[in-house]
């Protein structure tokens, strides 16, 4: 039993003397043979997303975007104000329209996907802006645009690298306030 530990204290002993004199850590070294990283493992899929309109009309309104980068995906946040949570759809289309014209929304990458929030743009939110926030760099977005605000809902597009999976949150918060938060995967 003593041998046992003394060779695995000694294991993990030299393990942590050759990460201290540079030598690369096991993980690195796994992930570097199999060009992923094992914390980068997502199983969200690539199949649409959504989420009824709660009980009675939504009194959010999208308000603005905020884009994120992290470690294994990137992340776009709608902003809704205070009030009833809005339904949503999201999904990946081969393109995606302005609603109420049909008009095509032009958006760079391979893959688009169509986000759409069912309740209205805030007064001073740009719903048909072709650049709403700033991607240069990113690893997965390559475009966020406004489709525009019709019919009690709000349309965006995102131009994606690639067709990659990705996730949906309804959050609450700060505040009396919620957002909408879209995570897509670096890889799949």
């Amino acid at each position: 039993m003593f041998k046992s530990i003394t060779m695995l204290a000694g294991a993990a002993l030299g393990v942590s003397t050759a990460v201290a004199m540079g030598a690369p850590s096991p993980s690195a070294l796994i992930s570097h043979a199999t060009g992923r990283t094992g914390s980068c493992a997502v199983s969200w899929g690539s199949g649409p997303k959504t989420s009824t309109r709660p009980e009675g009309p939504s009194t959010a309104r999208t308000a603005g975007v905020r884009v994120g980068q992290h470690a294994c995906y990137d992340r776009l946040v709608i902003d809704l104000g205070s009030g009833r949570k809005p339904g949503y759809r999201v999904r990946y289309v081969r393109a995606v329209h302005a609603p109420g014209s049909g008009k095509t929304v032009p958006l760079r990458g391979r893959a688009q996907l169509e986000i759409t929030v069912a309740d209205h743009a805030a007064p001073g939110f740009p719903a048909s802006a072709s650049d709403l926030a700033g991607v240069s760099g990113f690893r997965a977005f390559r475009q966020v645009a406004g489709a525009g605000s019709f019919g009690g809902s709000t349309e965006l597009g995102l131009g994606v690298r690639t067709r990659l999976p990705f996730r949906v949150h309804l959050r609450n918060g700060p505040g009396s306030d919620s957002r909408l938060v879209i995570d897509v995967a670096h890889h799949r």
